[in-house]
């Protein structure tokens, strides 16, 4: 939990100092108790909504900044991929338009992973993965990911034990090599409470403008949450790494959610401290060609 301003300390905060501490509250770290985080906190942040989504708005035009000087590095700079998880209803789709959707859309690369196809069992199971990461320059995006294979595939027994068991250090091993190559990693967990899923159900359920998101199969997903909580703890602390760590965000509060993943993306922009890149052209030169088309014209 956030702790209260000290009255004697009178220092400045730094910039970054928000997304760090944001990051540091979140992050996955040993000992972690999936159990013991309070779908329902807002951690390092003292306000209300009002106060988070100020807070975000005076961040987001550098988030737009710092994105379209990744984008005009395509082809020789870094990529980041933004992997986005969470039962039914966690608000992915939030994320997507709220934090996602205040850059521009040119530069991003959203994958949305259904159950795989005929042809994507016929591959191993990293195999869609690997085609979806982003280019250079890209923030990849994907709404669930590669873990669903040791999560759903787990739970609902879709491949044996000694499948899924293996796939931990594949996972480890996939992540190591896409940060090698210039990919850097954000992976959030969105943690609801199995009471405010039902709320959202509910809302879906009773709103006919919400039918369309309502999936009937989500109720029977509740009757595994237990299941799925323990898949999620396995999974989390297996697969939080120095290169790709963990985020779990708590998401009960839907403009906390937001709050926190739009500062873990500024966090992530910020270190990779690109500049705009040179001209290839002669600057000089081309005012003047650009001049004599209108003198032309």
């Amino acid at each position: 939990m956030a702790k209260g301003k000290s009255k004697k300390s009178k220092k400045k905060k730094q910039p970054g100092e928000l997304c760090d501490r944001i990051a540091e509250a979140l992050v996955v770290a040993e000992g972690f108790d999936l159990s013991q985080v309070d779908p329902a906190s807002t951690p390092q942040l003292d306000g209300k909504e009002k106060d988070a989504v100020k807070l975000q708005e005076k961040s987001s035009d550098e988030v737009a900044d710092l994105q379209e000087r990744m984008y005009a590095n395509k082809g020789t700079g870094p990529a980041i991929l933004l992997v986005v998880q969470g039962m039914d209803t966690s608000g992915k789709g939030g994320i997507m338009r709220h934090v996602v959707g205040q850059v521009d859309p040119q530069g991003i690369h959203l994958t949305s992973f259904k159950a795989p196809t005929k042809e994507e069992l016929s591959h191993p199971f990293l195999w869609r993965i690997r085609n979806a990461l982003p280019a250079s320059g890209m923030i990849g995006v994907f709404d669930r990911s590669h873990y669903e294979d040791v999560l759903i595939a787990r739970v609902r027994n879709l491949v044996p034990p000694t499948t899924w068991k293996r796939r931990y250090s594949q996972i480890n091993a996939f992540e190591q090599a896409t940060t090698d190559r210039g990919i850097h990693i954000i992976k959030v967990m969105l943690h609801i409470s199995p009471d405010e899923q039902a709320r959202r159900l509910t809302e879906r359920v009773s709103r006919p403008d919400k039918y369309w998101k309502y999936n009937p199969g989500d109720v029977d997903e509740r009757a595994l949450w237990p299941a799925y909580q323990e898949a999620y703890q396995v999974a989390l602390t297996k697969c939080s790494t120095d290169v790709a760590p963990w985020y779990v965000v708590p998401a009960d509060n839907k403009w906390y959610a937001r709050f926190a993943v739009h500062h873990l993306l500024l966090r992530e922009l910020r270190t990779l401290q690109l500049d705009w890149p040179p001209a290839d052209f002669d600057p000089k030169v081309e005012k003047k060609r650009i001049a004599a088309s209108l003198a032309e014209g």
